[in-house]
Parts: structure tokens; C-alpha cells; sequence
């Protein structure tokens, strides 16, 4: 018999606090909207064959890589999130799997894609187990798999975002505690934002962890106003969180153009050349909003937010994709669940 288990995630964009989801900001908020399309894992179970060399097979569609690997062996293949995940949830004894993961957005994106792989996969394993996949336990799972298996650098708030889905606003009383509130609006200003957001990917991957290092570097400084520019980017998500609540996008613009600054006050590098690029484009077509995704730096994504006139979409996004040909608009909706798992089974396979 073979079982086939299907989880899907969402991504993030317009993440308004982020870098306050962090160990060494100590507490935070964040403003962020969980968007589809995100994340797709497929995990294919059955009797484990005597014969074959690995327990698990990998395939990382958007590589094009696929490989055999045993959970708990090191050093780490190809893929090691996808073996930490792996590792962290175990197969059961007598069971091997092929696991396809794909993300509708380019891996490296700033949109906490690798974290919504992490809870997606997780998701699916605990599954075949009769586990527990309450979202909030598997985010907490998936953000362990980055910091304590790997040890990176990561926030908080990708994984919620991942496993929740919708608009959220996220306390941070101090780090690693977080409490998710969610931000219902109206089906009118759900419409608003999914006409006026753009989420632009600027053709290039970025390095998330490699800039978080740059980031603490800089705020072990004595002379930094890094701790200062932390405090406006949790104002910053407050206000967004308040501007959407009341319908109001331009304050949400303001709110979103105030975080960007921030985020270049806490580095100059975190507003890369791209995404300035982008902005003044943005900006010189009538947009009120933009913010420059996830950790920053140079690749990634920029969410920009367009002004409510008809038209406005068209003549942004135009002008963005003039600007050079390697940027994109990605198709984007806001996520209406996070996590989500299905499961079939098929006596005669």
C-alpha cells in the first residue's frame, strides 16, 4: 500500500517589524501577510524494500536535484533543511519515502520560503505518524530545525506565517515567545490589498543568514543606531497592523515606506541596489507603499503597494518591469488557511 500525503504552505510579503522576530533584538512585533501561492511538499510512503539503499529519497524540484539520503547521517547533503526536517520528524520502521518539494515562488526570494518548506515538510511526516500538526507546534518544529539543528539565523515570524496563513500581527514579549493575533479585515479591504500589493522578485537570490551577521556586527557597536531603528520597525508594524484594521491604505503606505527606512538606518546594506531601483520606479508611477522584504540586502523581493485609481496596478507594474528585465511580479493572493494536509491511500500500489 502506498500512502501520499500533500502539504501546502504559504509564503509572506509587506513583513513590517521584521528583524524584531530575533534573539538579539530580544523582543518584537511584526505586521506580515501570508500569500499563496507558496510551498507544496508530497510525501509518497511505503514498505521500505530490503534493496534499497536509502530510507529516503529527496527531490528538490525547483534544483532539479533527487537523491537518496539516511536521516541522522552527516555531513548534510545537497539539501540540509530538508534533511534536518527529515530528521527531526524520523520515518517509521519498516518505511521508505520519496519526498518532491516545489515552491511557486523562487527559492531565495526574502519571502521565508525556506521556512514554509520546513513546515510544510514536517507537516506531512507528522501526518504519516498520527502526530500532532497543530499549526503553532509545527511552526515552533520548523523554527527549531533552522536555529538549533542547523544553527542559523532565523526569526519567528516566517513560520507562523507558514502555518497560520492570512494577516497577522505577532507579539514578541521577548524572544522566543511570540503570540499570534490574528487581523481580520473586510472582504473590501481584503480585495484593496490583494489589487494594490505587488510582490516583485528582483531576479536574484540573497543570503539571508550572511546579513544577519552584518546586522549583529553592527549593533555590537557602541556609535550604532541600530537599536534605535529596531524600535521604529516595531512601531512600524503596529501602525501597519492598525492601518489595515481601519481600511485605511495609505496609512498602511506610510507605515511600509517608514519600516524601509528604518531597515536602512539599522544597515545601509539591508535597501539594495535592486530594490532602490524598484522604489524610485514605484514611487515616480503613483505607488504609496514599498518595502523591501525579509532580511533585505541585494536579491530578493520588494512588496510594493499601489494607489487605489484604476490603472494604477497596470502602470506600476509596467514600469517596474521597464526598469530592468530581470525583475518580476509574482502572482500573488492573500492565504486564506496556512498549513494544510491532505492524505490519500492506495491499497494496490
Amino acid at each position: 500500500m502506498t500512502t501520499t500525503i500533500t502539504a501546502t504552505a504559504p509564503v509572506r510579503t509587506c513583513d513590517c517589524g521584521g528583524w524584531t522576530d530575533t534573539w538579539f533584538a530580544r523582543h518584537g512585533a511584526v505586521f506580515h501577510i501570508s500569500i499563496d501561492p507558496g510551498v507544496r511538499v508530497v510525501v509518497r510512503a511505503r514498505a521500505a524494500d530490503w534493496r534499497a539503499s536509502a530510507p529516503a529519497v529527496l527531490i528538490a524540484e525547483n534544483y532539479g536535484d533527487r537523491y537518496g539520503f539516511v536521516p541522522g547521517a552527516r555531513p548534510w547533503g545537497r539539501h540540509a533543511l530538508l534533511e534536518a526536517a527529515v530528521e527531526s520528524v524520523g520515518i517509521p520502521s519498516g518505511v521508505a519515502v520519496e519526498i518532491s518539494v516545489r515552491s511557486a515562488v523562487p527559492p531565495g526570494a526574502a519571502t521565508g520560503t525556506s521556512a514554509a518548506v520546513c513546515v510544510a515538510l514536517i507537516g506531512a511526516l507528522r501526518a504519516l505518524q498520527g502526530g500532532n500538526t497543530e499549526p503553532g507546534d509545527v511552526a515552533r518544529a520548523a523554527h527549531a530545525v533552522e536555529v538549533e539543528r542547523l544553527g542559523r539565523q532565523s526569526g519567528l515570524q516566517d513560520q507562523i506565517a507558514a502555518a497560520h496563513g492570512g494577516i497577522n500581527y505577532i507579539e514578541i514579549p521577548a524572544y522566543p515567545a511570540a503570540i499570534r493575533h490574528a487581523v481580520d479585515v473586510s472582504e473590501t479591504v481584503r480585495a484593496s490589498l490583494e489589487r494594490q500589493v505587488l510582490l516583485v522578485y528582483l531576479g536574484r537570490t540573497h543570503s539571508s543568514s550572511a546579513i544577519h551577521e552584518q546586522v549583529i556586527r553592527c549593533l555590537d557597536d557602541p556609535g550604532s543606531s541600530g537599536r534605535a531603528a529596531l524600535e521604529d520597525l516595531r512601531t512600524a508594524a503596529g501602525a501597519a497592523r492598525d492601518a489595515v484594521v481601519a481600511g485605511d491604505l495609505d496609512a498602511l503606505g506610510a507605515a511600509m515606506r517608514a519600516n524601509t527606512e528604518a531597515q536602512r538606518r539599522l544597515h545601509p546594506a539591508l535597501v539594495g541596489s535592486d530594490a532602490q531601483r524598484v522604489i524610485a520606479a514605484a514611487a515616480g508611477l503613483g505607488a504609496i507603499g514599498w518595502k523591501v522584504n525579509g532580511a533585505g540586502g541585494e536579491g530578493g523581493s520588494v512588496a510594493v503597494l499601489c494607489g487605489p485609481r484604476p490603472g494604477s496596478r497596470e502602470a506600476v507594474e509596467a514600469g517596474i518591469l521597464a526598469a530592468s528585465p530581470t525583475y518580476g511580479v509574482l502572482p500573488s493572493a492573500i492565504a486564506p488557511a496556512g498549513l494544510r494536509i491532505a492524505v490519500e491511500s492506495d491499497p494496490s500500489a
